[in-house]
């Protein structure tokens, strides 16, 4: 259809038209609110306490401002102005249930909505702000240094505690001791021991300080059978051969006599309660000796499952001939812990094996906390027991949280009970969960703290810088680079955390279960059971690494580094990812680089608390700001092959252009720069050009 000349328009078109061409335009750029302290007052409000809520837009952009909370609509006034923006505030007031909010905003006969997700022409619900009444997360992990330890493979302290050669029987094999600390593991390492331990870590908890550690997080301690002790023997107990034996001796097993039930070397150590005893009390100094630095540290509870080796079921004949222990279920029926597990047939005593494993792993013993009362309130105390005197660890880090029990009720009943156990005996301490998919439901204030943040954090980042999942199993083109797809999958991801859940949400790039990030950068597919351990060293990229930890220093959330990455260690997923701490052949630069940019988010408390806005994107180039009402930082990263230049609006921080910035940090494929370098602000914006591979900070 041809268009019409203006002559040939109706009055009623002409009107249209004139009224069309000069109404207000909404600057959806200046529009901003999120849960933080400046736009949130407080920021984790106690039940029936009045909060308000700010939104800011555009100086005299707009006509009205409106909050909507469970369906009431409050008109919002202006409650502060500066150079840039009008601050828009009103008071909501809070009962005991969840609270959901959105705001109206309307300008010149226009209505549209805001929320997480950003401008709407309509509500969409599932972005809305939520305040759970009297739910606070500890201040002293918002925003902290975490640093995961796998035990075995951090240091050796205290070689007398070593597993030894053929020490027992373990998933088909004899144990070994590895005696070259160098040595790559191995496609089948799980019985193989380097000898790590609670006094090498207490050896090193100067290096940790010094590197700027908040807070560390163990893999399990307790006892167990594996490398790994994700299959429990005794929640009781440090694990002897992580902490001290005091009493040793018995005999390893041979190929004459490959039952456990005759490992009395093991029996002896994992048994003697004088050993257990001692194992513990290491770990009362251990956590006395964190807590002088000023650290915190977490303890790894796995709850779902335990492990064949454990003592209410002893499979392995561990505990058989203990007159200290009870016969276990798996011996006789009429153990007190058979209805610990769900027995499928009750009526294949002795030697019972009809009950449910994880994933249906036997050694993996299922809980079966719907059966036992007993059983529940025992876990119940041992939640209490490790974050009480004399131990007082800060914490737990959950096993796979979402699986426990044997419905979604149930879990959800577990974790509630749970964190009342927790918070009764330590109030900041703070309950960290692994899991892998919308976390919504668990994160309402009532169960988990926060969680392991997969989908918000390590997903999008690998996938924009590298092109690889997270177990370096798929490589998509399409990813790497996207700067859409990035800001996107972090916006619908960040949507279901409360604002203190994400503060405090552990953010890595690497752990014990996913391939090494410095791995990822070669954008290479395998693992090293088909490609070998060595292929995982080769065509690194050091740039893409630090872009990567620049990301991770200045996202919201708990920065977590995995022992070694900051000293250039490499690895594909589970085992290999489970290489020993480089000892004597850190990268020095790396390392270096990582001493200043943890310094460099612990100097800023916008990195730790403040709010989070995308400023700029473009293929392979991300560009965010982080804020609050005293610091303001710009934060961009290139990752393409080659230099690129572009604008930032730093005006959307608050920044003018009678203000400069300056740079914090550049880092390169080969180096790091501290210099200081000033950037003009023109018409809101700053220019900026950017080497390959590199990310910067500028402050203002």
């Amino acid at each position: 259809m041809l268009h019409k000349t203006f002559r040939e328009l109706s009055l009623a078109q002409k009107l249209l038209l004139y009224i069309d061409n000069n109404k207000p335009i909404l600057d959806e750029r200046a529009v901003f609110s999120d849960g933080t302290k400046e736009y949130r007052i407080p920021c984790e409000p106690k039940t029936d306490e009045p909060v308000k809520v700010r939104l800011r837009t555009k100086k005299n952009n707009i006509d009205k401002a409106f909050v909507i909370c469970n369906g009431n609509r409050l008109e919002l006034l202006i409650d502060e102005t500066d150079e840039l923006f009008d601050y828009y505030a009103g008071e909501i007031n809070l009962e005991k249930e969840i609270l959901e909010y959105y705001f109206e905003i309307n300008i010149g006969g226009f209505r549209c909505y805001y929320n997480k997700r950003g401008i709407s022409r309509e509500p969409n619900t599932h972005f809305n702000y939520r305040i759970s009444p009297g739910f606070k997360t500890p201040d002293w992990a918002k925003g902290a240094i975490f640093y995961q330890i796998f035990v075995d493979r951090f240091y050796n302290g205290n070689e007398s505690n070593d597993v030894v050669d053929n020490e027992y029987l373990y998933v088909g094999n004899f144990t070994r001791k590895i005696n070259d600390w160098y040595k790559y593991p191995d496609a089948d390492s799980v019985r193989d021991f380097y000898g790590g331990d609670l006094k090498g870590i207490i050896d090193k908890l100067d290096y940790l300080s010094n590197l700027g550690i908040d807070v560390l997080y163990l893999n399990p301690i307790f006892v167990s059978p594996s490398n790994h002790k994700y299959d429990t023997q005794d929640y009781d107990y440090v694990d002897p051969h992580f902490g001290v034996i005091v009493n040793d001796g018995g005999e390893v097993l041979n190929d004459d006599n490959p039952i456990n039930e005759y490992a009395t070397k093991y029996i002896m150590r994992t048994t003697n309660k004088e050993n257990l005893e001692a194992s513990n009390q290491l770990l009362v100094e251990l956590i006395e000796q964190v807590h002088s630095r000023g650290m915190k540290i977490i303890l790894d509870g796995v709850f779902n499952h335990c492990g064949s080796f454990n003592k209410w079921l002893d499979r392995e004949n561990i505990y058989k001939n203990q007159t200290e222990y009870d016969i276990g279920a798996y011996e006789s029926k009429n153990s007190p812990y058979t209805r610990f597990f769900h027995f499928h047939c009750r009526c294949e005593w002795p030697n019972n094996t009809n009950y449910d494993g994880w994933w249906g792993y036997e050694t993996l013993p299922k809980l079966n906390f719907e059966g036992s009362a007993v059983l529940y309130n025992y876990i119940m105390n041992i939640a209490r027991k490790w974050v009480s005197p004399p131990f007082n660890a800060d914490g737990w880090r959950l096993d796979v949280a979402a699986d426990l029990g044997y419905s979604q009720e149930f879990n959800h009943m577990f974790w509630r009970d749970f964190r009342k156990s927790v918070k009764s005996a330590k109030e900041d301490a703070i309950i960290l969960a692994e899991h892998y998919d919308n976390s919504r439901d668990w994160l309402l204030g009532d169960q988990w703290d926060t969680i392991m943040n997969y989908d918000a954090f390590m997903e999008p980042v690998t996938w924009f810088l590298t092109g690889l999942e997270k177990h370096s199993d798929e490589y998509k083109g399409e990813l790497l680079n996207n700067h859409k797809a990035f800001f996107d999958t972090m916006t619908h991801n960040m949507q279901s955390f409360l604002t203190g859940s994400l503060l405090t949400a552990m953010n890595e790039l690497s752990n014990h279960d996913h391939s090494r990030f410095m791995t990822r950068t070669n954008h290479m597919v395998g693992r090293t059971n088909n490609l070998g351990p060595e292929k995982a060293n080769e065509n690194i990229n050091k740039g893409i690494m630090k872009e990567a930890v620049v990301i991770q220093m200045t996202w919201q959330g708990a920065p977590t580094i995995y022992y070694g990455d900051e000293a250039g260690l490499c690895g594909w997923t589970d085992p290999d990812n489970r290489r020993t701490f480089p000892w004597g052949k850190e990268d020095q630069e790396l390392l270096s680089f990582h001493k200043e940019i943890i310094s460099i988010h612990k100097r800023y408390q916008a990195l730790r608390t403040g709010s989070l806005k995308y400023l700029y994107g473009e293929w392979g180039v991300i560009s965010y700001g982080r804020w609050d009402n005293n610091d303001k930082l710009a934060i961009a990263v290139n990752n393409n092959d080659e230099e690129r230049s572009f604008h930032i609006p730093v005006w959307e921080l608050g920044i003018t252009d009678s203000q400069s910035m300056e740079r914090v940090i550049l880092t390169t494929r080969d180096n790091f720069n501290t210099n200081k370098e000033k950037y003009e602000v023109e018409r809101g914006k700053i220019r900026l050009t950017l080497p390959k591979y590199s990310a910067i900070i500028i402050s203002g």
